[in-house]
């Protein structure tokens, strides 16, 4: 046992004689019997406070919160019925969820369909008198041209499109052959 838990009783808040019997949830308020049978009514949204009288036992049959409970402890047993409440609930849940579930799934499907397409290598085709060149690391257009003996112009000619100041690693471009 911890050390608080006998604060968690209602002995120790309720005065003598009173026991808690109920909660309504629509309005947020709590209710108890005193040792005579009459019914105590709390304050909106408090556990524990000041109380109201609101019935005793003869009385107790117009509301339904402040019933006399089923049980020893004070607590009326909650209406399980056949568990179909609990079954739509939980279908209910699942319903709210498939568009999510769908868009994760469009999602899936997209990507691996693209993915061959984005990783596969594209066939690399070079005009006449040209032949593909692959970049290495400190690759210039100009050592380049230098290398293969021909023009800057020229080798831009050859490859519209090309950023010269841009060149990465592995990228293809095409340059002049030897005639």
């Amino acid at each position: 046992m911890g050390r608080w838990t006998q604060y968690d009783e209602d002995n120790y808040r309720l005065p003598e004689g009173m026991s808690r019997v109920g909660y309504d949830a629509d309005t947020q308020k709590y209710f108890f019997k005193d040792q005579n049978g009459d019914y105590w009514e709390g304050s909106e949204g408090a556990e524990y406070g000041e109380l109201r009288k609101v019935g005793d036992e003869e009385s107790n049959g117009a509301d339904l919160e402040a019933t006399a409970p089923a049980r020893a402890d004070g607590y009326q047993a909650l209406a399980t019925g056949d568990g179909e409440v609990l079954r739509n609930r939980n279908r209910n849940a699942w319903r709210q969820l498939l568009p999510f579930f769908l868009i994760i799934i469009v999602f899936l499907l997209l990507v691996f369909r693209l993915s061959p397409s984005m990783f596969k290598s594209r066939p690399f085709s070079c005009a006449e008198h040209s032949r593909p060149y692959t970049i290495k690391p400190g690759d210039a257009c100009w050592a380049i041209s230098e290398e293969y003996g021909t023009t800057l112009d020229n080798l831009r000619a050859i490859n519209p499109g090309v950023d010269c100041a841009a060149l990465k690693r592995g990228q293809r471009i095409c340059v002049p052959m030897d005639d």
